[in-house]
Formats: structure tokens, C-alpha cells, sequence
């Protein structure tokens, strides 16, 4: 057993890039890989989970109380893997390097990694399986490795969708093994066949023996010009394939009868160019009408689209002809014997089978009611939340009930394959995930990729967004959608599960746990973060399907509100209150600390005394650091170790100006002792630059930077202050985590701008010039070495990015500004921007009118050059009107019978900004006179300028001129 005081390898060192470089790989895997079970938003990488999992549970082989059977047995088994093992020292890189190697997911399956990790795990605490504890499973990625390692795990959870993928993922497989995934295959294939001959007519196959496999839709609403009334359909893009070796798009014809409004018909057509293709007749939720050009605004889009419910529905006349509602603008189909897809224009069996769902599912509903409507409405009436912080955007037209997200053929396909699974008696709660699956692939809400000419889901991540012109997949095929598809991805999850061991899968309050006292060896658990995403809002989706096709499950239900319809949400730990004050007032920051501090007590109490644990958190908002730092501190716990692990591609946070960090930190903590000492503030203030010095190379070593790199440094600092019961000044006056965290902001960018000048003061840059390498600096991403991006695709991102100025929320760029004596609103207008929250970086060429005048760079050139002896100050430092919010630093006229080219109202980085606008224009003579008077001036010029040419992201148009203009500076 290790003793309580030897330290776990997680506290002393981790082999930080290597486990990022397969977290971030992990991404792309598909096949088999657990998340492809069933979706769950923040499901952390395996290959970190299991990385970090190891290294709490292995003892530091240099610790002076790590025990020496646990070294003797470790070589043994290490002798193998290859590498030294003679000295304490050796042995302790071998097994970080061990670690390093079993994260990939290419070994995590391999006996002979699964067999030394497991044995290491038993080497270190015996034959008594340590019990790992998650009290926020989610997706179940630390539990499961748990299991890997051969390990005893506890996971709870209140979401009864996340407890339904934990109850298959860590009880169902594991109990009954490979063997599974056959029995699966055959009861879903039973399934499909009952499920296929109820929904043949629905789903009719072409007349020449070609089987549609998408049907795509457009929503459609009115043109209210008084003199057209034409049907507008909604659609984003008239494009339809994009390949090259394949284009197919639709084209619009205006057909105009007398008396009747325009009608426009739309047809499948192979363009020889791009240009023969038209814009789509929807964005922004602006609607453009084909007929006659008017912009229907989005209010009068969507009152439209609210009072036909969403417009999803077709509606027919008498004679079952289409007369408005949803139209179909293509099919999709595949041919016997022929490769590739084909398009074809709708055709009358294709409304006719519409029309026959309609119905039919109009007589299940005719048929409940008359029954007295006992149990659950066939069709999910739950209601969705009209106010979820735009996480649902739905509801905003007319979609309401869970319900409207469906066509009628979907919700009758749907209610076939639910009927079919309740009928199974084995393995239920598997399939009934199968189902969801198709949920999801079943959508009014789903998409169709021009580009990959494939079927999409209706989850966009974290959100479920309106889609005005969505695609309709078969479910009989076997294609994209499609049952089989969906069975073929949970089976292909089963027949490559890593262990057959199974965990106690259990509801439970992580501030309320039911394990009892000192009980866990390891607490490991990715918290909720802060307002970041209403899962339990965005999990209904899938849960009353489950309702319906497991009724009764005691699991698919709110023990703390029996009259609740819908997920829990009262008891959900976040701070709802920032998207939804309406229905969570009372969920604000006080309610998360409050319940972050419980959930960390509770952690402590269940925690073995010799035992360790690890909270993950990822998000780029110091007020979410900061309410999980008071729950984790007033919960009674240190910090001892702290490992920033790639997670997200720097190309796909940048497509999505996410608020999400690159890296997950992984806290490592200890409960802190009863005996802790009060710290002396003096003391912790000494301790604090060298601590973030050091760790501040050691990351930037791993590839870590910016916001990453900024938030990566409070687990450090964290070590400092929390070792402590409190800490007090020499007043006696109790410093607070707060205050603390302020002192961590400054030293954490007064070493920053050090490392940007080369270890040169940061004093001698003034303060714009500090805010704008502070800004590039805290912009720079983590370059993770798997992070498999197209150059020239980033650069082209950046570039564009870059046009509108780089942006980054407003709370970072002030947590780093502030310490630093930096006052935005001074800035505001001039280097930087400010709007809803974010700040946004001027672009230099948005300063060329303050810089030179009305005039421009291109004028004050003609001047410079017309005479050699020319006062350039006034040319190309203007007087530049102050704003009206703030009062400014001093900008009067630089112009004057002695003045100087640099005049001291005038900032450095008004100057290099100068000169990079003269180098864009081509002023080369006029540059060469600025250059040449910078270097007569002094260093810091050339200092600012090289250090911001080695802050902008390459691609970027700053970058190029700054590197342009460098060139030209005299030898």
C-alpha cells in the first residue's frame, strides 16, 4: 500500500505533451470508440482521463517513502516495456514515459499495455482494487478507465440521460461481454423488419428500382409585398453536391399566371460553373424573395414560421394536392450496381407518402384521447424552454413541445422502432440507446453537408439550432440515418469494450453522496463550469424518447420531483441565473459556490485519509475559476499538482470564438489538514513570481500559451495559498481568494510581457503598447503537436480574423489588463474596441485616420518626399479627437515650429503602427526617414516591434507588414 505521505506521480511530474497529442488525435477516432455509444456534450478524452488516472494511483518512485516492493515490481514489469529502471530517478521516467505511450488509443486495448498497467495499479495498493469515485460522470470517461485499470468504480449522476449511458456503458457491456454485440445484431434486425413492414409505404422505392436515401426540405412563409405574395422557400444555399467531380444545385424559375401570385419552381441541375448557381434565399433569418427581391425582416420570418409551428408540416387540399407548409426540394437516392448519389426533383408518391404519415399519425393520437389518454401521449408533449440562454433556438419559432421538432413521417417512424424496442425482452436498455441515435438522425432540425454529401444530426455541438431547410433521412437503408447505421455504430462500441469488469452505476447529488466516510482511494471528476451549458435542458431532447421507449424505468425519473415531466433541474449544479434568470433566479454564483463548496466537502468525506484526487476545469472565465476555487478551498482541500492537457484543436476553438480553453487543467489535490498552518501573506506574495516563473517555462516548454498558459498558472499559484488554513497579513487581517487571485493576474502578466522582451523590464513599454502584446500574448492557442491543421486553410481563417480586428472576451483581457495598471476604457477607440463582452483588437488599418489625418499614409508620403527637410510630425501624427466617455491621456496637435518627428505625446506603438501603415501604402522613402529617426531615438522601437511580430499568429496581415518593414531597417 502506498504510504499517506508519498507523494503520487500526478503531484511531481506528467508527461504533458504526449498525452495531449493523443487527447487531441482522440477526437478523430470514430469506430468503436465509447463516444460513439450515444452523444453526451462533455464527455472528457480517454486517453487523459486514463494518463492522469495512472499517475495518481502510482506512487513517485523518487519519494523517500515510496516502498520498495512497489519499485522492485515495477522494474520487473517495465523490463519489458524497454528503458532504465536502475535508479529511482530512471525507474520514475520510465513509468511517465509508460504513461505517456498507454494514453494513445492505439494501445489502450493492447494486452501487453493493459496487462503491465493493470499489474502496476496491483503492485502499488495490493490485492484490494482501489476505488475510484466520480461524483459528476457525465459521459463516463473516468469511470470507464477506472475499469481499464482494473480498478473498483462509483459513478453517479442526477441527468437520467447521462445515467442511462453510464448504466450500459458500465454495467450492461461489461456484464455480458463481446457476445453482446452479436445478440444486438440480431434483435435489432428483428427490430428493423417489424419496424420496416409498418413503414414500407411510407418509404417507397422509385419506379426504376433506385432507393431514396434523403429527402430535403424548405421551410417556407410569404412574401408580404403588396403586390407579389409568393411562396419564399427557405434556404441557405441553392448547392446540393460541391465536389468537383460531381456539382449538382438547384435553380429557380418564376413562373407568373394571371390572377395568382408568382410561383417559383425549383429543379435539380448540373452547373458547368460555380457562377451559375444562386445565392440561397435565407440568412440571418432574413428571408429575400426570389419573385420580386423584398427582404422579409426576421420578426415577420418568424411570427410566420411561429403560427404554422415551425412550418414542418405539409398542408394539402381535398384533393391531396401540396398547398403550403414544408416543400421538398430534392431527393436523394441510390442505384442498384452504380456509385456515388444521385439527385432527382420531387415527385407526387413522395407528397403522397407525407400525406399517409399525416394520417397516420393523426389516428394514434385520435386513438389515445378517445382511450381516456392514459399513461404518456404518444407524441412527446413535454414542453421545451422558451429561455435557455439561445441554447435552443426552436421555441422562437413556434416549436414549443418536444414534439414539433418532428415531421409527421419522422414521429410515425419513430413510434414504430419504440414499439418494436418495449417489445424486446433482453437487452433493452441498449437498444433503447440505438433508438436515440435515430432520435437524433431523425430531426426537423438535421442538415445536409454539400461538402461530404452526407446526412448530419440535429445536435450542433452543445446546441440545437433552428434550420430552416433540413434533410430527411430514411431509416430503412443503410445509409447516413439510417436504424442499421445506428445499430452498427453501438455494436462495433460493444465488441471492442476494454473490460468486463463492471461499476456501481447510481442517482446521486455529488453534494449529498451515498458512498460513507474514507471509502475512495482516488476522487477524480470534471465538474460542471460555472454558466456554461443547461445539459439538463439540452438532454430532454433524448429523454422523452427514452420515457417512452423504457416506460417506468426508475431511472428516467426526478426522485426529488415526482410531478416534474422532464429532467431535474432544480438540483443541477450551475449557475443557470447568467441564461435564464426567469425560470433560476435563485441559480446564481452564490448557489454554484455554495454547491461546488458542498460537493468538495463531500468529496473529502469520502476520501480514504491516504487517498488523493483531481478536479478537471476548462473554461476561459476568471469568475468560473474563481467559484470553483472558493468551493474547492472552503471544501476543506490543497492543491499539489496542477497539468494543463490538450483537449480541442486550436482550429476549431478559432472557428467557433469559443470561451473554452485548449487545454483542461487538471487540478491535483489532497484533503488539507486539520493542523494546517495560517500563512503568512508576506511570505506567500515572495513564493508566488518564482512560482509562476518556473511553471510559466515548464509549460511554454510543452507547447502551452496564451489563455491556456494564463489559467494554467493558477493551479501553481493555487499550491501556494491553499496549503494554508488561512492566510493572514501581519495586521492579522485574513487575505481572501479573491484578493489573492489579483495578485496572481499581476505577476502572471508582469512575467508574460518580461518573456515577450526577453526577460527585458516591462516598465519600459508604455501602457498601450503593454495592453496590445498582453492581448496577442494572451490570444496565442495551444499548438498541440496532433493538431493536424491546413496551413494554408489556418492562414486564410486568420487573415480573415484579422481583417475585424482579433477578439477575446472581455473578463480575460481585463483579469491580465488590470493588474497591470492597463485601463481599457483609456484604450477604447483607439487600440482596442469594446462590445458585449468582448474586446476586440484594432486592426492597424483602422488606425490610419488617427495616425495621418483625413488624408491618409499616401498623402503624407507625397509630402515627406516633396522636400527632404520637411516637418514630417504634423504629417503623420495629426491632432485626434479625444472620445466623450473617459477622460484621455494627453493627445494634442503634434505639429509645431520645433517639432520633432518623435514627439512625447506620441507612443511607440503609435509609431510602429506608422510605419507599418507606410510599409502597406509602399512609402519606402518616407518609412526609411521613420526608421532611421527610431534608431537615433533608442531600442524600444525595434524592441516593441520585433516582440509583436513574434505575438501575431502567423497569416496574420499585421505579421507580414511587421516583418516587411523589420527588412527595411538600416544595417
Amino acid at each position: 500500500m502506498i504510504p499517506q505521505e508519498c507523494k503520487r506521480l500526478a503531484e511531481v511530474d506528467f508527461p504533458i505533451a504526449v498525452v495531449s497529442k493523443h487527447a487531441v488525435r482522440e477526437k478523430s477516432i470514430r469506430s468503436g470508440h465509447p463516444s460513439t455509444l450515444h452523444l453526451w456534450w462533455a464527455r472528457r478524452p480517454l486517453a487523459s482521463s486514463r494518463a492522469v488516472l495512472m499517475a495518481l494511483l502510482l506512487p513517485d518512485p523518487c519519494d523517500e517513502h515510496c516502498p520498495e516492493g512497489f519499485k522492485s515490481r515495477a522494474r520487473e514489469l517495465l523490463a519489458e516495456f524497454g528503458g532504465k529502471t536502475t535508479s529511482s530517478a530512471d525507474l520514475r521516467a520510465t513509468l511517465l514515459r509508460f504513461i505517456a505511450e498507454f494514453a494513445s488509443w492505439d494501445n489502450a486495448a493492447e494486452p501487453v499495455y493493459l496487462r503491465i498497467g493493470r499489474s502496476l495499479v496491483t503492485a502499488a495498493h495490493g490485492e484490494e482494487r482501489p476505488l475510484v469515485v466520480d461524483p459528476f460522470s457525465g459521459g463516463g470517461s473516468i469511470p470507464l478507465e477506472a475499469l481499464r485499470l482494473d480498478c473498483e468504480a462509483f459513478a453517479t449522476d442526477l441527468n437520467p440521460v447521462a445515467l442511462m449511458i453510464l448504466k450500459v456503458m458500465l454495467e450492461d457491456i461489461p456484464r455480458h461481454g463481446p457476445e453482446l454485440a452479436e445478440e444486438l445484431r440480431r434483435l435489432g434486425g428483428e427490430i428493423k423488419a417489424t419496424a420496416a413492414k409498418e413503414l414500407a409505404d411510407l418509404y417507397p422505392t422509385d419506379a426504376d428500382g433506385s432507393t431514396p436515401i434523403v429527402y430535403l426540405w424548405a421551410r417556407t412563409v410569404r412574401c408580404e409585398s403588396p403586390n407579389c405574395g409568393a411562396e419564399i422557400p427557405l434556404v441557405r444555399s441553392m448547392w446540393l453536391c460541391r465536389k468537383a467531380n460531381r456539382r449538382r444545385a438547384l435553380r429557380s424559375t418564376i413562373v407568373r399566371e394571371d390572377g395568382e401570385p408568382p410561383h417559383v419552381q425549383l429543379e435539380v441541375f448540373e452547373p458547368a460553373d460555380r457562377s451559375e448557381v444562386s445565392d440561397g434565399t435565407v440568412a440571418a433569418a432574413k428571408a429575400s424573395c426570389i419573385c420580386c427581391g423584398t427582404v422579409l425582416h426576421p420578426d415577420r420570418l418568424r411570427d410566420q414560421l411561429a403560427a404554422a409551428r415551425g412550418g414542418g408540416t405539409t398542408i394539402y387540399d381535398g384533393k391531396g394536392e401540396r398547398i403550403g407548409g414544408a416543400r421538398m426540394t430534392a431527393v436523394v437516392t441510390l442505384r442498384a450496381g452504380e456509385k456515388g448519389r444521385h439527385y432527382r426533383n420531387p415527385r407526387k408518391a413522395d407528397y403522397d407518402a407525407v400525406r399517409l404519415a399525416q394520417n397516420r399519425v393523426e389516428r394514434v393520437l385520435a386513438d389515445w384521447n378517445a382511450s381516456g389518454m392514459p399513461g404518456l401521449c404518444p407524441v412527446p408533449d413535454e414542453p421545451m424552454p422558451t429561455t435557455s440562454g439561445g441554447f435552443m433556438a426552436p421555441p422562437r419559432y413556434g416549436m414549443t413541445r418536444w414534439g414539433d421538432l418532428f415531421t409527421s413521417r419522422q414521429i410515425a417512424t419513430l413510434l414504430s422502432f419504440s414499439e418494436a424496442t418495449a417489445s424486446v425482452e433482453t437487452s433493452k436498455q441498449v437498444l433503447a440507446l440505438v433508438l436515440t441515435r435515430l432520435v437524433n438522425a431523425g430531426c426537423s432540425l438535421c442538415r445536409w453537408d454539400v461538402t461530404r454529401e452526407s446526412h448530419q444530426g440535429a445536435y450542433s455541438d452543445k446546441h440545437l439550432p433552428m434550420v430552416m431547410d433540413y434533410s430527411e433521412a430514411n431509416p430503412l437503408t443503410q445509409s447516413t440515418g439510417s436504424y442499421s447505421m445506428a445499430l452498427q455504430w453501438v455494436s462495433k462500441v460493444v465488441e471492442s469494450w476494454p473490460s468486463s469488469r463492471c461499476a456501481q452505476v447510481q442517482y446521486g447529488k455529488a453534494a449529498d453522496h451515498p458512498l460513507p466516510d474514507q471509502t475512495a482511494n482516488v476522487w477524480f471528476t470534471d465538474p460542471p463550469y460555472y454558466f456554461a451549458v443547461p445539459y439538463a435542458d439540452i438532454s430532454d431532447f433524448f429523454f422523452v424518447w427514452l420515457k417512452r421507449v423504457l416506460p417506468g424505468h426508475p431511472l428516467l425519473t426526478d426522485p426529488s420531483d415526482s410531478k416534474n415531466r422532464l429532467t431535474p433541474k432544480k438540483a443541477e449544479l450551475c449557475e443557470m441565473k447568467h441564461w435564464d434568470a426567469v425560470r433560476y433566479p435563485e441559480k446564481d454564483k452564490q448557489f454554484f459556490e455554495d454547491g461546488m463548496a458542498s460537493a468538495f466537502s463531500e468529496g473529502r468525506r469520502i476520501l480514504r485519509e491516504d487517498g488523493i484526487g483531481t478536479v478537471v476545469f476548462a473554461h476561459k472565465t476568471t469568475e468560473g475559476w474563481e467559484a470553483l476555487l472558493s468551493g474547492l478551498i472552503r471544501g476543506g482541500w490543497s492543491i499539489t499538482g496542477s497539468w494543463p492537457i490538450a483537449t480541442e484543436s486550436r482550429s476549431r476553438l478559432r472557428a467557433k470564438d469559443s470561451a473554452a480553453l485548449a487545454t483542461s487543467v487538471h487540478l491535483v489535490i489532497r484533503p488539507r489538514s486539520e493542523a494546517a498552518a495560517i500563512g503568512d501573506w508576506a511570505e506567500v506574495l515572495c513564493e508566488l513570481p518564482e512560482c509562476v516563473t518556473v511553471w510559466m517555462e515548464r509549460l511554454q516548454g510543452e507547447g502551452i500559451r496564451g489563455a491556456d498558459l494564463v489559467f494554467a498558472c493558477i493551479g501553481p499559484a493555487l499550491e501556494v495559498f491553499s496549503r494554508y488554513r488561512s492566510v493572514e497579513t501581519a495586521e492579522g487581517r485574513e487575505v481572501s481568494l479573491a484578493e489573492y487571485l489579483g495578485k496572481v493576474w499581476e505577476v502572471v502578466g508582469r512575467v508574460a510581457l518580461e518573456r515577450v522582451l526577453g526577460n527585458a523590464d516591462a516598465s519600459i513599454l508604455e501602457e498601450d503598447a503593454r495592453l496590445v502584446a498582453l492581448f496577442l500574448w494572451t490570444l496565442q492557442g495551444t499548438d498541440s503537436p496532433a493538431d493536424n491543421v491546413d496551413r494554408e486553410d489556418e492562414a486564410q481563417t486568420i487573415a480573415k480574423t484579422a481583417a475585424k480586428g482579433f477578439s477575446l472576451p472581455f473578463d480575460v483581457v481585463r483579469r491580465v489588463a488590470q493588474p497591470m495598471g492597463i485601463d481599457l476604457d483609456v484604450w477604447t477607440d483607439r487600440v482596442i474596441a469594446q462590445s458585449k463582452g468582448i474586446v476586440r483588437l484594432l486592426p492597424v488599418s483602422e488606425r490610419a485616420r488617427a495616425l495621418f489625418g483625413e488624408d491618409g499614409a499616401s498623402a503624407a508620403a507625397d509630402w515627406i518626399e516633396s522636400d527632404p527637410n520637411v516637418n514630417l510630425q504634423g504629417v503623420l501624427f495629426p491632432e485626434v479627437e479625444s472620445a466623450p466617455k473617459k477622460k484621455r491621456r494627453g493627445r494634442k496637435a503634434l505639429v509645431g515650429d520645433d517639432a520633432e518627428l518623435q514627439s512625447p505625446d506620441a507612443t511607440t506603438l503609435d509609431r510602429v503602427h506608422a510605419a507599418m501603415l507606410l510599409q502597406a501604402s509602399g512609402q519606402a522613402h518616407a518609412l526609411r526617414k521613420l526608421l532611421a529617426a527610431e534608431q537615433d531615438r533608442g531600442p524600444n522601437f525595434l524592441r516593441l516591434a520585433n516582440a509583436l511580430s513574434a505575438l501575431y499568429p502567423h497569416g496574420a496581415e499585421e505579421k507580414r507588414l511587421l516583418d516587411a518593414m523589420l527588412l527595411a531597417v538600416p544595417k
